[in-house]
């Protein structure tokens, strides 16, 4: 068994490596746009199936982001991409509890010895993807406050003049904050690429070593886990949007 911190690549493109996470995120991003046009050219007035659950899944986002912005007019403004985020990392997440993770695959010679290279991985558990979903959200903040109270306001969180109050404090507490902008896209990034790989490798180690009955209990924690850590990025990305939308006072 080969448990590998980085994605594997299942064939090349040219000198372009074609990983087994980038097949699985591509599946589900087009899964996620298939299914948008097919809801939105099959929309009705009375809700039913699968529209039904949509709605109800949209709604309950909706009324959360009101519960962070407390104003309708900035939630329906951030909440394109908070949900976006949140659907797509999830369906990312849940990847990890599919049959076949990390047991079907194709087996290729490295080293000397024969590997097996997994067809399914989850997205999340590619530092690439992480840290790619870390700068659209902290890239969005920058531009939705920049939009929203215009430049010179939301520059002025950052860069304050020590000749004004509260003086060189204000100056060295903009510059923090500043760092922190930075900050965002490792703690973003590595939080859920750590807490996914860590339930990856769980799950591939308890289906080697006892494949019947008892990864069940895992399965569901992954589950939970996959949902709450979406939930939490969707939601730090909600909060960042609003801190970024108000004046620095």
């Amino acid at each position: 068994m080969n448990i590998s911190i980085a994605a594997e690549p299942l064939f090349h493109i040219g000198s372009f490596p074609v990983t087994n996470t980038l097949v699985v995120t591509l599946c589900i991003s087009l899964i996620i746009i298939v299914a948008s046009y097919i809801l939105k050219n099959r929309i009705s007035l009375v809700p039913r199936g699968f529209q039904n659950i949509v709605e109800s899944v949209l709604e309950a986002l909706l009324n959360l982001a009101d519960s962070v912005t407390q104003d309708r007019k900035q939630s329906k403004k951030f909440f394109p991409i908070v949900a976006t985020i949140f659907i797509f990392v999830i369906l990312t997440n849940w990847v990890e509890v599919v049959p076949g993770l990390g047991t079907i695959g194709i087996h290729k010679m490295e080293e000397g010895k024969q590997v097996l290279v997994p067809f399914i991985r989850s997205g999340a558990a590619d530092l690439n993807l992480t840290l790619a979903l870390a700068l659209v959200s902290v890239i969005s903040a920058q531009v939705l406050g920049i939009a929203m109270i215009g430049f010179r306001k939301y520059a002025g969180k950052f860069f304050v003049s020590p000749l004004h109050k509260p003086y060189l404090v204000g100056t060295f507490v903009g510059l923090l904050e500043l760092i922190s902008e930075f900050a965002k896209l490792i703690s973003f990034s590595f939080r859920l690429f750590g807490n996914i790989f860590a339930g990856e490798v769980l799950l591939t180690v308890m289906l080697f070593l006892v494949p019947y009955l008892i990864p069940l209990p895992f399965l569901f924690l992954e589950l939970f886990v996959g949902f709450v850590q979406a939930l939490v990025f969707a939601m730090l990305t909600l909060v960042f949007f609003k801190m970024a939308a108000t004046e620095a006072h």
